[in-house]
């Protein structure tokens, strides 16, 4: 039996969002292909964490499929007609149970798509949905995907995609009855990334620091989609202060969003008696208590 959702970020069906982001992160890290350059396995394991957080993260979808289990991930998925259909099974188990041999009637076209009975007609829309990386999200890409009912179709996603984008491929819906094909929809889905999050145009980047660097200063380099760039660090920089770094985040139209670099100041891991007699000294250099305007 395939792991539900739940199992493969490895908490409680009850967990909290907070607990579910943890887990993700913690999961993310460890097989993200950054870090598993050429390992297939970890990257099949990294596109499967991806997607149980996609739907997770999001109270909506996870409502649904805690209702309605795998069948909420499919494509078109509409939880309104399947509760429908499912009252319409339950009256019919009802009726059975009570020898009432008389037809329940349940209308399935309101639940499929009603068609039209006479004259040409256009074929239906279909729906589906695709999940991409943040990175071909913010480039563009050109991508062959698996649709159900479809096979595989040539997508293209515009640069600067986002979750919640619908792509029309023209004539790949259902046939038409003495007329033209429908077109099929595709939603996008962006997969949450190990090290980055998108706010709008804008990007966020966690960077690791050391204390030297953030109180004395330092250039360090920073990845991004378009290769290293160097950023230099101001002395004495606060743990989480941000950093703009102008017009390299989520290209739209004629404009672009901008990377703020987070820094992430990290303790040493290991016990040097030198370094904390240097700390206990270095209580004077703060201007004032830094709890002095901590109040509740």
């Amino acid at each position: 039996m395939a792991d539900t959702l739940y199992q493969t970020l490895g908490v409680a069906k009850e967990a909290k969002p907070d607990d579910i982001r943890a887990a993700y992160r913690k999961l993310a890290r460890k097989h993200h292909p950054d870090v598993n350059p050429g390992n297939k396995e970890a990257e099949e394991r990294f596109k499967k964490i991806s997607a149980a957080y996609d739907v997770l993260s999001d109270e909506k979808k996870r409502k649904n499929y805690d209702e309605f289990g795998d069948a909420s991930l499919q494509g078109g998925f509409d939880p309104d007609k399947a509760r429908e259909y499912s009252r319409w099974q339950h009256t019919r188990q009802q009726r059975t149970q009570e020898y009432d041999q008389g037809p329940v009637e349940f209308d399935f076209s309101e639940l499929f798509g009603r068609a039209q009975r006479r004259g040409p007609a256009r074929g239906q829309d279909l729906t589906a949905t695709i999940q991409i990386e943040l990175r071909q999200a913010i480039e563009g890409a050109e991508l062959t995907a698996d649709i159900p009912g479809q096979g595989r179709v040539r997508v293209r996603i515009p640069p600067g995609a986002d979750t919640g984008s619908t792509l029309r491929v023209p004539g790949k819906g259902s046939p038409g009855r003495g007329g033209p094909a429908g077109d099929l929809l595709i939603e996008v889905h962006v997969m949450p990334h190990a090290f980055l999050r998108r706010e709008g145009l804008d990007l966020y980047l966690a960077l690791p620091v050391t204390l030297d660097e953030a109180y004395n200063g330092a250039s360090v380099d920073v990845p991004t989609f378009e290769g290293s760039i160097t950023l230099k660090i101001p002395p004495r920089s606060q743990n989480r202060s941000k950093l703009r770094v102008k017009g390299r985040g989520v290209p739209k139209k004629d404009s672009r969003g901008d990377l703020y670099v987070e820094l992430d100041v990290r303790m040493p891991d290991k016990q040097e008696e030198a370094l904390a007699a240097a700390l206990r000294t270095s209580q004077g250099a703060y201007s004032k208590p830094v709890r002095e305007e901590l109040k509740l």
